[in-house]
């Protein structure tokens, strides 16, 4: 049995809404009475840690939250082996990999999260919990030392999933990319999910969850070169 505490939502926001406010009660039934969080800023590229840990701090004051950077500590590992919470954000999810690379992180995240310690992600967060980056949506601004990842949960993840592809646009829809993904990965799931949604892994149990706002929650399962629907509160343990 595991005692990991995940919760992998797709984005920072959802539709219109502002920075984290569609995802403020999942965080904090998350957390579940826990007010101190370690932010991880690293996928911050365009802006400062500073500002974008006093960003997230903004978003989550209702909730008394308290929100300190991982940057204004002396010893990055220290930090994380001393915290209640780990919470990593969106951006560029490379320069995320090469920076806990960089700070000799993965081991450390990975044991304190082995032990029960919630881990929240977004976005990049959210897909540095799975095996490896390579189904990421972002550019390679900068190389890690490797690709393999937290592998908090054992599949892939898609963030900000959609097949939408504008008129005019003759590039790869998502679902094409992640096509070219399950060729030469053809054994490993890939979970899609869309804004507005979010895995959950509490008590061994994974489940798809979703801002009730949104109208189209539902997530996708890609494995082998099938793709099917996964529906909001459906439990999808079977990929752990």
């Amino acid at each position: 049995m595991t005692s990991k505490k995940l919760l992998l939502i797709s984005s920072s926001r959802a539709g219109q809404t502002p920075y984290l406010e569609h995802a403020k009660t999942m965080i904090e039934d998350h957390l579940d009475g826990i007010k101190d969080i370690l932010f991880i800023p690293y996928a911050g590229v365009t802006v400062n840690y500073d500002d974008y840990t006093d960003k997230v701090q903004s978003a989550l004051r209702s909730l008394n939250i308290n929100v300190k950077g991982i940057h204004q500590f002396d010893d990055a590992v220290t930090a994380v082996n001393n915290a209640k919470a780990i919470v990593i954000g969106g951006g560029n999810t490379f320069h995320l990999l090469h920076q806990l690379y960089e700070n000799d992180l993965l081991c450390a995240i990975k044991e304190k999260v082995n032990l029960g310690v919630p881990y929240i992600g977004w976005s990049a967060g959210s897909n540095v919990a799975g095996t490896s980056i390579c189904t990421t949506n972002d550019m390679p601004i900068i190389e890690p030392s490797s690709f393999t990842a937290l592998n908090l949960v054992p599949f892939q993840l898609n963030p900000h999933y959609t097949d939408f592809n504008p008129p005019g646009h003759n590039g790869e829809t998502r679902e094409q990319r992640l096509a070219e993904f399950m060729v030469i990965n053809p054994e490993m799931p890939i979970v899609g999910i869309v804004e507005g949604s979010a895995l959950k892994l509490v008590d061994d149990k994974l489940s798809l969850i979703a801002f009730e706002e949104i109208e189209k929650p539902d997530g996708f399962l890609f494995v082998g070169g099938s793709k099917r629907t996964i529906g909001v509160n459906e439990e999808i343990s079977h990929l752990l």
